[in-house]
């Protein structure tokens, strides 16, 4: 025969009430809790403001990790740019002062002096200035080319002009002969010019005449020349000679003489 379960008495969740020795009922005590501590109130004048505490990001937010990004990556830039500047700058530098150091070496070695040009002759063909029609005149003029160096020669070179001018008209035209001028050489090198349909006004040619008559017709000698120095084995860039001579005949012949001359001369390096 099975046996009985008796139900047990769970014990109650609340404390029950208790007496004393006198018989009095005493209820039981309640659990005091500290009183929550008031909120301290900010001074006068200032503002609070409450931000939540999710919306606040150790790391920007991703809608503007971009523009994050995009701010991040310029330093670099101007960095690399900074130094891209200095670098250019830095070479420039270097070159210009080698540049110079080299020129000075090389004029304490070679002494360069400046070549010196003047004409030696003029021969007039085909000068008629009493016609009424164009004219055509012809000059064959001597110039006379001194290189006074020592170690340096002169490459004349192809592509020169020689021009004959008279009160802003150009009378003829030619060229000079390519050749080389050793160092320490004086050449005369004959250069024939030629002129075509050349109109003088009326007023141009009475004062020709009158300069014809007094022996003394002034004219003007222009030359190009574009040239290469040789210093030692090396050729150096294509310079440009330009001399101007200011000339007096005394007749417009073959048989004409100089009757005074000067000559002035400038380099273009580049």
């Amino acid at each position: 025969m099975a046996d009985r379960v008796h139900p047990m008495d769970l014990p109650s969740s609340s404390n029950p009430p208790s007496s004393n020795n006198s018989g009095e009922v005493v209820s039981p005590k309640k659990p005091s809790f500290p009183s929550p501590a008031k909120p301290v109130q900010p001074p006068a004048g200032t503002y609070v403001v409450q931000v939540p505490k999710d919306q606040i990001y150790k790391y920007p937010p991703p809608e503007n990790s971009r523009r994050y990004e995009s701010l991040t990556k310029r330093k670099p830039r101007r960095s690399c740019c900074c130094r891209c500047l200095c670098f250019t700058f830095s070479v420039l530098l270097v070159l210009i002062i080698s540049i110079g150091i080299t020129a000075g070496v090389l004029y304490l070695v070679y002494r360069p002096e400046a070549p010196k040009y003047t004409i030696s002759s003029i021969a007039i063909k085909n000068f008629n200035f009493t016609a009424s029609s164009k004219i055509s005149p012809e000059f064959d003029i001597s110039v006379r080319a001194e290189n006074p160096n020592n170690k340096l020669g002169i490459y004349y070179r192809k592509g020169s002009s020689v021009t004959v001018v008279y009160s802003g008209v150009d009378l003829s035209a030619g060229a000079l002969p390519a050749f080389y001028q050793p160092a320490n050489n004086v050449t005369v090198f004959k250069t024939a010019l030629k002129g075509s349909n050349v109109i003088l006004g009326n007023a141009v040619k009475s004062t020709l005449r009158n300069e014809n008559m007094k022996g003394k017709v002034p004219f003007r000698v222009n030359i190009k020349a574009p040239v290469k120095i040789k210093i030692g084995a090396v050729k150096t860039w294509e310079i440009t000679v330009k001399v101007n001579c200011d000339v007096t005949v005394d007749a417009l012949t073959v048989k004409s003489k100089l009757v005074s001359k000067d000559c002035d001369y400038s380099v273009r390096l580049w």
